[in-house]
């Protein structure tokens, strides 16, 4: 047992030192027991570009040494317009007009809550204060993001506050309109991942071109979570970015730093900035490590990396190799049904040989084997998300195949070997 309380990991494992990293270099982990193991979690969600890039490392140190603690608390630093710039660039300033900077996802979705309900009472619609977003999303556990979360994870335990939350049923068109014809004039936005983070569903084409015309009918706010979808994940730079009518706010994290340090964006349109410049409105809204030089320094110093090296495109390659692999062990192991999902954001759907879906502890058995095989991989409700870095080989990606096969092998043996006693 050790002083440390890690997130999300029952007390009985506390101390356990298989699950204490203690460095990653490219896609690899090692653990203080010695073992180490290949990523395809991408560091939650964020190591897009693999572990340790030296020119991101040397960019943080920079800043570090010249600027230390710059924020954004009633202040402004060069970091932070450099990096708002770098982030406008590639979002789209046809588009998009200014950024605000906050410290993770679940920070940034309490943020975009306020701000929307905000851009609404300057404008004389105070009672548009109904927040939609989708069942089984996630948001993030800070309270509004917790809120927010379509995912059931405890919000009644914790008393997380949810009457100003509306959920509906992804890509269920119907549904949507339906609530929005009884309280279309209270909502103030709707905010969806364009691939669902709990089981990887992309939202249907039909959906999104549906979300814009209700947009322009209702007058709410539409919001992207691109936490997990954004800096390559989906295929493109932004999952949105091919939506017919574009998002009023665009969040991304995660990749925006690749990782290495605390940073998330809300990236507002044109038409938000313009409501909120036009009445001089300040935002009250402020983090004390929001826009850090550090962390802007990292912003930019991503940017630059994803450019360098064509990280969206040769995403793209490890997207088609991984499909290919999956295709060959779906024809393999008949418990293996389908996939779900996009790019290099996939949930592989496992069942048990009576046809009952893959869920619960024996998700967490099945990780468990696959780490022991040498690889890590993330849970989903019916199976286990594939979250390969943009920057993998081709023979990672066939490592990657053969411990998923070891890992189903052995829980298939020992299922085997428990049915016969």
């Amino acid at each position: 047992m050790t002083a440390l309380w890690p997130y999300l990991i029952p007390p009985s494992s506390h101390g356990d030192d298989s699950l204490c990293a203690v460095g990653a270099t490219g896609h690899r982990v090692a653990f203080a027991d010695g073992s180490t193991a290949l990523d395809a979690d991408s560091g939650l969600w964020n190591v897009n570009l693999g572990y340790g890039n030296p020119r991101i490392a040397k960019a943080i140190a920079e800043a570090a040494e010249h600027a230390s603690y710059l924020g954004a608390f009633r202040f402004e630093n060069c970091y932070a317009r450099r990096a708002a710039e770098d982030l406008l660039r590639v979002c789209g300033p046809d588009h998009y007009a200014r950024v605000l900077f906050s410290t993770g996802g679940g920070v940034a979705n309490d943020a975009v809550m306020k701000l929307a309900r905000l851009y609404h009472a300057v404008q004389g619609r105070p009672g548009r204060n109904l927040v939609v977003a989708l069942r089984g999303s996630f948001h993030g556990l800070t309270f509004g993001g917790f809120a927010l979360t379509g995912e059931e994870l405890g919000q009644r335990v914790y008393g997380v506050d949810q009457r100003l939350i509306r959920h509906v049923t992804p890509n269920d068109t119907a549904e949507l309109g339906r609530l929005l014809a009884t309280f279309g004039g209270q909502v103030a936005a709707v905010v969806v991942e364009p691939v669902v983070g709990t089981g990887t569903i992309p939202l249907d084409e039909s959906f999104v071109a549906e979300l814009g015309r209700l947009r322009d009918e209702y007058g709410f706010l539409l919001v992207a979570d691109e936490v997990a979808t954004g800096f390559g994940r989906t295929g493109s730079y932004f999952a949105s970015e091919s939506w017919p009518g574009l998002p009023d706010v665009l969040i991304t994290s995660k990749g925006l730093t690749n990782g290495a340090c605390p940073a998330a964006a809300l990236v507002m349109s044109h038409r938000l900035t313009r409501a909120l410049v036009q009445h001089d409105t300040m935002f009250a809204h402020a983090e004390t490590q929001g826009a850090t030089a550090l962390a802007c320094a990292a912003i930019s110093a991503t940017v630059a990396e994803m450019e360098r090296l064509d990280a969206v495109k040769t995403g793209q390659s490890v997207a088609s190799w991984l499909q290919q692999e999956l295709t060959k062990l779906i024809e393999r192991y008949p418990l293996a049904t389908h996939t779900t999902g996009v790019g290099c954001f996939r949930t592989l759907h496992l069942t048990h040989p009576d046809g009952r879906a893959l869920a619960g502890a024996d998700v967490a058995d099945l990780i468990t084997r696959i780490r022991h095989a040498g690889a890590i991989v993330h849970p989903s409700p019916s199976g286990i998300q594939l979250v390969p870095s943009l920057t993998y080989s081709r023979a990672e990606v066939v490592e990657l195949m053969t411990c998923i096969e070891a890992g189903l092998d052995s829980l298939l043996s020992a299922t085997s070997l428990a049915a016969r006693s």
